[in-house]
């Protein structure tokens, strides 16, 4: 049987993307996601070793990020927003100009959804994203099902009509 810390090795190789990801499309830059998925995973890992039981880690870590994002902006004063940086998807396969297009496509997209409730952000990025179920998604953000399911609707509606909006 491994011991706690190979468990949570094998939980941080599982989940430190779909954190950082997270994450990282709520503040402006790389470092700053960095260090606050970095203390994700140590709270997460207090949490761990503590004995307490987790139900869901996956959730329990999107909490904890989640958490540590609204906290950095509250601490700073800074107003939250997903910045307009082009967003680089390397793949040497693809021709220059497809991938013109997709940086081109992506950052449009990151505006828009910029541009709606942050709640909705969250939920949107939560789902699609980072594929998490309403139910782990109800937990992360402390709603009911019913209540995600109404709000990531709404949430898709406004980043559809904005999209549009731009001609996209």
């Amino acid at each position: 049987m491994p011991n706690l810390k190979e468990q949570f090795s094998r939980i941080y190789d599982e989940y430190i993307k779909k954190i950082y990801r997270f994450v990282y499309l709520k503040v402006e830059s790389e470092d700053i996601a960095q260090d606050i998925t970095s203390e994700a995973f140590i709270k997460g890992w207090d949490k761990f070793k503590s004995g307490e039981e987790i139900k869901n880690m996956q959730a329990f870590l999107f909490q904890i990020a989640r958490n540590l994002v609204i906290d950095y902006y509250r601490e700073k004063g800074r107003v939250r927003t997903i910045s307009n940086q082009e967003l680089q998807i390397p793949d040497p396969r693809m021709a220059v100009a497809r991938q013109s297009q997709i940086s081109s496509d992506m950052a449009q997209v990151k505006l828009a959804l910029s541009e709606i409730n942050e709640d909705y952000q969250d939920l949107i990025v939560l789902r699609y994203l980072d594929e998490l179920s309403i139910q782990e998604i109800a937990k992360v953000v402390g709603k009911s099902e019913g209540a995600v399911r109404v709000s990531l609707h709404r949430g898709m509606q406004d980043l559809k009509k904005r999209l549009e909006n731009k001609g996209f």
